[in-house]
This record gives structure tokens, C-alpha cells and sequence, in this order.
């Protein structure tokens, strides 16, 4: 039943919307069925700004992925990032009544729910609160507690908080663009599951997503998230810089950092020139590439620096929290000439760029092995898990269609039409009809099931989606 799993992610970006269908094949691989891409309009660092642009995005770049894939969208994985995101580690306990019970979901749940009312900022709400070791009765390092005995179960949290009022703005484009939200996650998480191995993550590593808007971070030591933050600086400020020290439009500007822009200016000889057209009949303009390179190079500095201060709080010095596997460089920004080189440079640790190709597919369309995509393959990732049908194909939906033409045409048109229809739509019912009661009931009951299932062990977060949704209800 896997292959029918049918997985939606939704990447509300600041330079771009992608929505991305996909199933995983006999293999176990990724399959991408469609995408859709839409340039964002009305999200600024990783924030919605005005619901009816977005709105309009969102829809643009949902009916391509339809059009691409064949596959009616019902709802999506959505990833939220933004300057609003900070995140707290905190540690908490329960104590069991019966210490001769063994430990069970009920108890993580119990703990869990106790970390989700610690008290918030104003405006402020816990969007995931993330497990990392657990400690029983004093014995420590535990990573599944379940199954075993104890009276005092401790664990240390990983604790993601953001601004309600920006969480639910993404919750209100959703659902105004026909769709229902089946799940939240954040951004690096995402990227993360796209580009990381697991070995990477056991051994330490940090990954550093250059998106439009803003740059993400996300520690992984021991296999555990240790740490996140988002860094309100992207791609579109180096954009900006360009614009504002080589007096060009936007337009221009972009174009100039991605064809001919470099993060090392020593790479670029004095005599390289670019020669730019002038606005309506003004003189064309000439710009020095290593000027260019100057400007790039002052702005990705900033950035790095940013983020390697948040790999400091994390405290990498520490022998015990090194980041052996270095840093891995994923999103748009990673894309950018001599980056990798530049973040080696001023971190002194290994670094790779992280192409999201590992989990898909062999059949898979090369341009979606771009670090662009990285977040938009995590979404859909993390949407397989759910294990449900965010899509149904459209044929499905066309099906019935034939039957309602051919009834009304046999009365005006007795020896042409009727011969026609009767031999074509006349086995179609009879094959058309018991399709749908074969095909869908098993998997309406198929989804059910595990929906019960999942209701057993439903996280903390999930209960969250639950809560957007009645506040988006009653918004009404």
C-alpha cells in the first residue's frame, strides 16, 4: 500500500513557492511526480506579509504541480521559518506512580505535555518540542526509554518557539487557497532530512540553509537535533548590496550575482569587465567583477559570521560536542561561486555543499537535485511519514464525465451519434463504475486505520496543527 501513499510539500519561501507531489517507489526511493514553482509574492524573511499575494502564489504554484503531475492536491506539508523562530533547550521530569510499571507512550506524552506548558513570551508559541536524552532513576545517556522500569523519568528538550500571529497567517494562505494544512515543520528540519546522512548526524554536523529571506541553522550530534536558529539574512540582501553599489535594477543585479558573482574577490583579475544596458537609450554600464566580488564577498562574510556564532553557543569547542562531519551548505545561496571555500576560510571546518539526490529516485528530474529544492524534498519527506493520500489523480475525477455526455445525445441523432456512444459508452459504466467501490473503499479503510493508529500515538505537535485549524474555523 506505500506506492499509493501520495506526499505533498509546500515551501512558502521568500524569493519562491514550490509545491512538490511524490510517492516512493518499489525501492524505497523518492519519486517526484510533479512540481510547481511560482515566484513569492507577499512573504518577506521567511514571514507572510500579505495574505492575498501569497494566496495567489501559493494557488499559481499548486495548479502547475496539478498540471505537472496529473494529481488533484487535498493538502499539504507547509515548513515555517522566519526571524520570529528561536529555540531553548530545557530539561523536565515526571515521577510515576508505580515504579514497577514499564515506561509506555502515555509517560512520554505525559512529560512532553508538561514541556508545552512552560510559559512563552507574549504573541509567543512552542511549535516543536524534540525529545533528546532521557535519563530513568538517575541512569543516563538513555535514547528510547520505552519498555523500561523506573519511577523518575527525566529528559533534556529541544524546544522550537515562534509567533502564533505569523503561524496561523500561514495556516489562514492555506486554507484560502482550497487546501487543508496536514502538518508543520520547520525549515532546517526539513532540509535536514533532505541532505544529511545518518552517519553525518552521529558524528556532528551543521547544517546551514541560505534561502532568499534568511539563513537556517541546524546542529546534529549523537544522531539528536541540538540545536536550531534562523538568521534574518539571505540571498536577497547580497541582491540588494549589488543593486545599491553598482546603481543597476534588481532585475540586473540578480542576473550579475548569479552568472558572474563570486564569494572570493582575489579570484577576479582588475581588466574583468561586464558591460550592463543602460535604461531606456542611457549609456550602457560597465562593472568590474572584482568590484562585484567585493561587494558579494563583504555581505556572505556577515552571514557566516552570524551563523558561526550560533555554532559557538552551541558550544562546538567542547571536545564532547565537536562537529566532526563539519558543515554542510543546502538552499539557493549555497549555489554562489567560492562559497564553500569562503565558509572553510572563516570557520576552519570541513565543509560540502548538500544536494538532495540521495533519497530520490534514478528517474528523477536533474534540476531537482538542486540545493534549491533541498527544503521542498524534505517537506515531502516528512509528508510520506503521515503516511497519507494528499493526492488523488485526476482521472479518477474525470471518470464519470463520459456517461453524463452520452445520455442526453441519443434523442436528437437517431443513426450516427447513437451507434457511436453505444458501443464506446456502454461498457464504460458497467467497467467505469465498480472501479471506484474496488479501488477506494480499501483505501479509505487502509487510511482510516492508520489514522486510528496514529491517533495512539499522536505527538504533542500534532495536537498543534489541530488547534491552528479550530482557530482558523472559528476565525470565521
Amino acid at each position: 500500500m506505500e506506492r499509493d501513499s501520495i506526499a505533498v510539500g509546500l515551501d512558502i519561501g521568500t524569493t519562491k513557492i514550490v509545491a512538490m507531489i511524490g510517492r516512493k517507489n518499489e525501492y524505497g526511493k523518492l519519486e517526484i511526480v510533479g512540481v510547481g514553482k511560482s515566484k513569492s509574492l507577499g512573504v518577506a524573511r521567511g514571514v507572510v506579509n500579505n495574505i492575498t499575494q501569497t494566496i495567489q502564489s501559493i494557488q499559481e504554484a499548486i495548479a502547475d504541480a496539478e498540471q505537472d503531475s496529473g494529481y488533484k492536491i487535498n493538502d499539504v506539508v507547509v515548513g515555517i521559518a522566519g526571524q520570529h523562530i528561536r529555540s531553548i533547550q530545557h530539561s523536565d521530569y515526571i515521577s510515576r506512580p508505580n515504579a514497577e510499571e514499564v515506561i509506555g507512550d502515555a509517560d512520554i506524552d505525559l512529560l512532553i505535555n508538561q514541556v508545552h506548558k512552560l510559559a512563552m513570551l507574549p504573541g509567543e508559541e512552542i511549535i516543536h518540542v524534540l525529545p533528546q536524552e532521557f535519563k530513568i532513576d538517575g541512569q543516563s545517556e538513555i535514547k528510547e526509554p520505552i519498555g523500561m522500569y523506573g519511577g523518575r523519568l527525566e529528559s533534556s528538550f529541544h524546544v522550537v518557539v515562534g509567533q502564533a500571529s505569523s503561524i496561523r497567517n500561514v495556516g489562514r494562505c492555506i486554507k484560502s487557497s482550497g487546501l487543508d494544512l496536514s502538518g508543520l515543520t520547520l525549515e532546517p528540519l526539513a532540509s535536514a532530512d533532505a541532505v544529511l546522512s545518518q552517519e553525518e548526524k552521529e558524528a556532528g554536523v551543521a547544517l546551514i540553509d541560505i534561502g532568499g529571506g534568511t539563513t537556517d541553522l541546524a546542529i546534529f550530534k549523537d544522531g539528536i537535533i541540538r540545536h536550531t536558529a534562523v538568521i534574518p539574512f539571505g540571498g536577497n540582501v547580497i541582491t540588494d548590496d549589488i543593486k545599491e553599489g553598482c546603481s543597476i535594477i534588481e532585475k540586473q543585479a540578480e542576473l550579475l550575482k548569479v552568472k558572474f558573482g563570486s564569494a572570493w574577490p582575489g579570484e577576479n583579475k582588475d581588466n574583468e569587465i561586464v558591460s550592463i544596458p543602460g535604461l531606456r537609450g542611457r549609456e550602457p554600464k560597465e562593472i568590474s567583477l572584482k568590484n562585484l566580488s567585493k561587494i558579494i564577498h563583504a555581505r556572505v562574510v556577515e552571514i557566516i559570521e552570524q551563523v558561526f556564532a550560533e555554532i559557538k553557543n552551541y558550544g562546538h569547542e567542547d571536545p564532547r560536542k565537536k562537529l566532526i562531519a563539519g558543515i554542510v551548505l543546502t538552499g539557493g545561496g549555497s549555489e554562489l561561486k567560492h562559497i564553500k571555500q569562503l565558509v572553510e576560510y572563516i570557520t576552519g571546518m570541513d565543509t560540502r555543499i548538500g544536494y538532495p539526490n540521495e533519497h530520490l529516485a534514478g528517474s528523477s528530474d536533474e534540476k531537482l537535485s538542486s540545493p534549491l529544492y533541498a527544503t521542498a524534498v524534505g517537506l515531502v519527506i516528512n509528508s510520506l511519514r503521515n503516511n497519507t493520500l494528499s493526492a488523488t489523480p485526476l482521472v479518477e475525477i474525470q471518470k464519470p464525465e463520459p456517461v453524463r455526455r452520452v445520455i442526453p445525445q441519443p434523442q436528437p441523432v437517431v443513426n450516427t451519434v447513437v451507434a457511436e456512444p453505444v458501443a464506446v459508452a456502454a461498457p464504460q459504466p458497467v467497467a467505469a463504475q465498480p472501479e471506484p467501490v474496488a479501488v477506494h473503499q480499501p483505501v479509505a479503510h487502509h487510511v482510516a486505520e492508520e489514522t486510528t493508529e496514529k491517533k495512539m500515538k499522536k505527538s504533542f505537535f500534532d495536537k498543534y496543527i489541530d488547534k491552528i485549524k479550530d482557530f482558523l474555523d472559528n476565525a470565521e
